[in-house]
């Protein structure tokens, strides 16, 4: 299993950059996709998500510059990033979420388990 991004890189204040992160070798249900970042000396935290029906969600501090967006066909979730600035910085990772659902015929019910991944960082820094 592999979330491969790539997009990360410098810029100016004000600039845009677009993250792609590209999921292979997971045989389930992709459920959930989205983009968490970590500044230094910070916690990590959710930029976007978007779920497989494209209902999306964002923290405050990017709405209406950032967009979210996926396809589905090609397990790809892409982070349009306009009008960045400097606290944009950060180490940004792509994460998905997966569903393995099966029927049991002994228990005779649906069963799934929930699985996470995680992709490699891409650096972003805005300079001012």
């Amino acid at each position: 299993v592999q979330l491969q991004a790539s997009g990360g890189g410098l810029v100016q204040y004000g600039g845009f950059l677009r993250l792609s992160c590209a999921a292979s070798g997971i045989i389930f249900s992709i459920d959930d996709m989205g983009w968490y970042r970590q500044a230094p000396g910070k916690q990590r935290e959710l930029v976007a998500t978007i779920s497989d029906g494209g209902s999306t969600n964002y923290a405050e501090s990017v709405k209406g510059r950032f967009t979210i967006s996926r396809d589905n066909a090609k397990n790809t979730v892409y982070l349009q990033m306009n009008s960045l600035k400097p606290e944009d910085t950060a180490v940004y990772y792509c994460h998905a979420e997966a569903t393995d659902r099966w029927y049991d015929d002994a228990l005779e019910t649906d069963m799934s388990r929930d699985y996470e991944y995680w992709g490699q960082e891409t650096l972003v820094t805005v300079s001012s």
